[in-house]
């Protein structure tokens, strides 16, 4: 490897075929030569120069991808006229795609995809692609990953009948898919994943008969799955989730034999789904989750032979769990949660081998539930919400089922003594001690039923710490939710005022992020931050009258056994009048996380619990606490610091142990981490009306995991 620049004198060199230039910068003078057929290289940064493809009249191919390379595409590389591969993605680029592009009739394959190149922005449509349409031999377009912002133009039908593969995903396409798009019938691969496209999926889509997949997630599409999708006899993904459809109403799904992952979830299926759709015997996933499909699940679905994913949550249907299911010996998930399903369990699951999730919770069963199996390694997040089931895994787990779902309203609980408390561990002693605040010690303890507890008990001798405890109690009367820290019972004596909580046995996120022994992995990360954002839009939302946490930070986020995160201190929260969005308050949040509304003023809404979960999502992102001294330093706070590097080099502040020893950093990583961020970024900002509510943060961290896991 060569450790300085190439010497300009290498664009002397006018016999030379083919240059790899990998690990080093650019120099504008190998663009001088004029017999170069090839330029590969890789870990360049640098610019591509001004003047590129000026001389370069026998260049064939162009392959700088994945570098660090700056600046616009030079509009000149039209003048390689031969050009057959443009490969340029992943890197920084800027500027617009020339519109001339059409002029390299050789042109075969062109990867810009995952730079910052735009649209012209004077135009309304995305004109680089009417240009394309005279590159005759073009089979691969990838623009994922691009910020466009343009309207797909009709002319996209235009473009070669040999195109293969068109990906422009992550782009910010709007408007309407063009019903041109049935001309493109060499098509194997088309990708629109998370744009703003909008209208109906147009019927000549099934003129594509080509087609193997087809990505239209996370987009605004209307309307129903036109029948003429059913032409699509090589379709083997079909990914269609996260859009507003209403109908799936067509009977020839069947057809569609080579067909192996289709997702469906997050639409406004309702209704009934098609027959055809359970005996599609060759599919390996299907997702139908959260939309409001009705009815009872037909026999019918012993035909899906093959599959492997089941995914049914979170829509209407009821009756039987059909008995059928323990026909699909290949199936290892199975996700039938929040419906309204009654009766049994079917004792057909226990043939299920191959079973490793289980996920039937939020239903109306009752019964015994099995022994063995994937039942013997399920846990209590399973089964919670049936009333009705009973046996060995129940008795076994008794206390904790009480705790964890049934949590009780503390007006109607009975108040245990203060004697009790007492003995419930060595009564105040420092070895059962688990934590210390300004006005509070928590202590771990065990009642004389058996059930492991954390008596938080306040300091008696505050007024403001009594008036805190009164808080709480009301804000606990009100609330019961998965994601809150659930309360057992409380003691107000002449002695004493004490909670007694559900003991969480992993301790607070601070802990998983500071401690050295602590250590979460991205997906962890992810999911424990979507708890936490279901607990808050229960405060905000589940009720008739929001309530404000007001003190949201790591230390208040407590982790159960199976890594289930709770939401926990309500000490100083406010309920709100009904008919106000937001109160005066004296500031008793944490620095750092508090919005500059309530610190200054004194206003409390949930726009400022918005903010703090902001700061604390890229906290735990990056693993730097609000008040870093590094960052305060360099004046600047924990917000402008993540702005000024994203997207850039955010992987050069987020935290290093995101990704365990096993896993790399991809792709797929990369886009999870940079939605995060993104996401992170649009809840703290410096107005309280310009945030996000909360039930568009789980929305979005929803659809996050869920591609994340998908991909």
């Amino acid at each position: 490897m060569i450790s300085a620049n190439l010497p300009k004198e290498i664009g002397n060199l006018s016999q030379l075929a083919f240059l790899n230039l990998s690990n080093n910068q650019l120099t504008e003078t190998i663009f001088n030569i004029s017999s170069l057929e090839i330029i590969d290289g890789n870990n360049l940064s640098g610019r591509i120069p001004f003047t590129t493809g000026l001389h370069l009249l026998n260049l064939q191919g162009l392959n700088l991808g994945d570098n660090q390379l700056e600046g616009e595409l030079p509009v000149f590389i039209v003048n390689a006229s031969k050009l057959e591969i443009l490969g340029i993605g992943d890197n920084f680029l800027t500027g617009t795609i020339p519109n001339n592009l059409g002029n390299l009739r050789e042109l075969q394959r062109l990867h810009l995809h995952h730079n910052q190149l735009t649209n012209e922005s004077r135009e309304h449509e995305l004109q680089f692609i009417n240009s394309l349409a005279n590159c005759m031999m073009l089979h691969y377009l990838q623009v994922v990953g691009n910020p466009l912002n343009g309207v797909l133009p009709n002319s996209i039908g235009n473009l070669s009948s040999t195109i293969e593969y068109f990906h422009m995903g992550d782009a910010q396409a709007s408007g309407f898919i063009p019903t041109s798009i049935g001309n493109m019938s060499g098509l194997k691969s088309l990708v629109f994943q998370r744009n703003n496209l909008m209208g109906n999926i147009p019927p000549e889509i099934g003129n594509l008969e080509q087609l193997q997949g087809l990505v239209i997630l996370d987009n605004k599409l209307q309307g129903h799955i036109p029948g003429e999708v059913c032409y699509l006899s090589n379709l083997v993904l079909s990914s269609i989730h996260f859009n507003e459809l209403s109908r799936l109403t067509i009977e020839c799904l069947g057809n569609l034999s080579m067909l192996q992952k289709l997702y469906l979830g997050s639409n406004k299926f309702s209704s009934k789904l098609p027959l055809s759709l359970w005996k599609m015997s060759g599919l390996l996933f299907l997702n139908v989750s959260q939309n409001s499909v009705e009815g009872e699940v037909p026999l019918d679905i012993g035909g899906l032979k093959a599959i492997v994913e089941l995914h049914l949550s979170g829509n209407h249907f009821s009756g039987k769990v059909p008995s059928r299911l323990g026909e699909l010996q290949n199936l290892q998930s199975l996700d039938l949660s929040n419906n309204s399903f009654s009766g049994s369990i079917p004792l057909s699951f226990a043939n299920l081998i191959s079973l490793v999730f289980l996920d039937l919770s939020l239903n109306v069963l009752s019964g015994e539930i099995l022994g063995g199996g994937v039942f013997a390694n399920s846990t209590l997040q399973s089964f919670l919400g049936s009333r009705g089931l009973c046996g060995m895994h129940i008795f076994e787990k008794k206390e904790k089922f009480k705790d964890v779902e049934m949590v009780p309203e503390i007006k109607t609980y009975k108040l245990i003594s203060y004697h009790e408390i007492k003995r419930a561990g060595n009564n105040f002693d420092g070895s059962s001690l688990i934590g210390v605040g300004s006005s509070v010690s928590v202590y771990k303890g065990t009642l004389s039923s058996g059930t492991l507890v954390a008596r938080k008990v306040l300091n008696f001798e505050n007024e403001k710490v009594c008036k805190r405890f009164d808080t709480e109690c009301e804000v606990m009367r009100n609330v019961r939710h998965r994601n809150l820290v659930p309360v057992i019972t409380t003691c107000s004596s002449d002695y004493i005022r004490a909670f007694l909580l559900q003991f969480m046995p992993n301790g607070s996120l601070e802990n998983w992020l500071y401690k050295e022994y602590c250590q979460l992995n991205l997906l962890q990360r992810v999911t424990v931050m979507l708890d936490v954002a279901m607990g808050i839009k229960y405060l905000h939302h589940g009720n008739d009258t929001p309530i404000v946490h007001c003190n949201l930070k790591p230390a208040n986020i407590l982790l159960d056994e199976y890594m289930v995160a709770h939401v926990g201190d309500f000490g100083i929260s406010k309920i709100l009048a009904v008919s106000k969005s937001m109160a005066h308050t004296e500031t008793l949040g944490t620095l750092g996380y508090i919005a500059p509304e309530y610190g200054s003023e004194g206003i409390v809404s949930t726009t400022g619990d918005v903010y703090s979960y902001g700061i604390m999502l890229i906290e735990v992102l990056t693993k730097r606490r609000p008040i870093d001294e590094e960052i305060h330093n360099e004046n600047v706070d924990l917000r402008k610091w993540i702005r000024e590097s994203f997207p850039r080099t955010m992987m050069d502040v987020v935290d290093a142990n995101l990704l365990s020893e096993d896993e790399k950093i991809t792709c797929k990583c990369e886009s999870c981490i940079a939605c995060m961020l993104e996401l992170a970024l649009d809840c703290p900002k410096e107005m309280a009306e310009s945030r996000i509510t909360m039930k568009e943060v789980v929305k979005r961290l929803n659809k996050i995991k869920n591609t994340f896991l998908e991909l």
